[in-house]
């Protein structure tokens, strides 16, 4: 620090002694030299700089200290220490700038900030360019209507399913909210059956009217399920035989994950189905069509609610496919990732849906 020495004599009686206005004006000059050389520092002298400044700044007028924080948040090796310290602050024309955008803050350090500050530093934070589930969750659990909207639409936010949990059943009063989260492509299908059950019909026709092709074909089936109105479809099989099997089988004490998983791997679809109805209480006619149908949810759903392992779910997709078609490699994966995120209380309400669903 011979640098700042040598600019500001005195300067260590300053730190330990001097009174707000001398520390002020230090504090202007040094962070105008960290400022000039910042690129070219090495992380020791930044180490150094961060001490002298998080003693001084504090002493600094509101503007400059604003000031300061605008230039810090563009800075990806600003000092740590003075980040956090001013990203803290309770006026936000100090902490709002690098609460948005800082490189600096890490994740822990955004949740303990918008755990305990109020709703303008939860707006800066909801406007950063990626946002984790953690944080998500925090902002959306604590934000106001404002706040909520603005992170809902933020495409770098990550949700949990309790995150999207949370923001649909806010989206129930609020119209903009329900057309901010259903314009997220992230968002699974059945959230966002979820999403279209709680809203008014004006708001489903607008949301429709504004998202993509590929969306408006989710938006479709899932108000088909809300309305109970089947798409057309005319099952090929014949399920008779495999309910008095599946019958004999329960009344023996068989009907178990393991019965399921030889029923795919032996290509079995009747009592694969049948079985997945008695475990589930869903209707055949209607498991049969959201099976034979071209998304992997609904089974992806079952094996949540029954408490499957992935070898069960995953032979079931390929029983979906039948013997003669192989699903892609990334397809098998993506189902396994939406298998091992996919809560058992969302599958769970998915399921009662189903159950009251008449049959197709």
């Amino acid at each position: 620090m011979t640098a700042a020495t040598l600019l500001i004599p005195g300067l260590d009686e300053i730190v330990r002694n001097g009174d707000p206005v001398r520390r002020a004006e230090a504090a202007r000059r040094i962070a105008d030299l960290f400022l000039q050389d910042a690129a070219r520092l090495r992380p020791r002298h930044i180490d150094l700089f961060d001490g002298l400044l998080t003693d001084l700044v504090p002493h600094a007028e509101l503007n400059e200290r604003a000031a300061l924080a605008e230039q810090l948040s563009l800075l990806a090796n600003a000092p740590r220490t003075l980040v956090g310290l001013l990203a803290r602050e309770d006026e936000i024309l100090v902490a709002g700038p690098l609460l948005r955008r800082s490189p600096v803050l890490d994740d822990q350090a955004l949740q303990d900030i918008a755990s305990s500050k109020g709703q303008g530093h939860l707006l800066a934070m909801a406007e950063r360019p990626v946002l984790s589930t953690g944080l998500t969750e925090i902002i959306v659990r604590r934000g106001d209507r404002d706040v909520v909207r603005r992170a809902a639409g933020n495409a770098g936010a990550q949700f949990s399913e309790q995150g999207y949990s949370e923001l649909i059943r806010r989206a129930n009063w609020d119209g903009i909210l329900t057309l901010t989260v259903g314009k997220r492509v992230d968002l699974p299908d059945p959230l966002l059956q979820e999403l279209l059950a709680g809203s008014l019909d004006v708001i489903r026709r607008r949301l429709y009217d504004v998202v993509k092709p590929e969306r408006q074909a989710a938006i479709r089936r899932a108000m088909n399920e809300i309305s109970g109105l089947p798409e057309r479809f005319e099952s090929r099989h014949d399920f008779a035989p495999a309910q008095r099997t599946i019958l004999s089988l329960h009344a023996a004490g068989g009907l178990t994950e393991g019965a399921v998983l030889g029923f795919a791997k032996a290509w079995r679809y009747e009592e694969a189905v049948a079985a997945l109805a008695a475990m589930s209480g869903v209707k055949i006619a209607t498991l049969d069509r959201l099976l034979s149908a071209d998304r992997l949810d609904p089974i992806l759903i079952l094996g949540k609610t029954n408490g499957f392992e992935w070898a069960t779910v995953r032979a079931l997709i390929l029983l979906r496919y039948g013997p003669s078609r192989t699903p892609a490699p990334a397809d098998i994966e993506v189902a396994r990732a939406n298998f091992a995120r996919l809560m058992p209380s969302t599958a769970e309400r998915v399921v009662n849906f189903w159950k009251t669903r008449p049959a197709a």
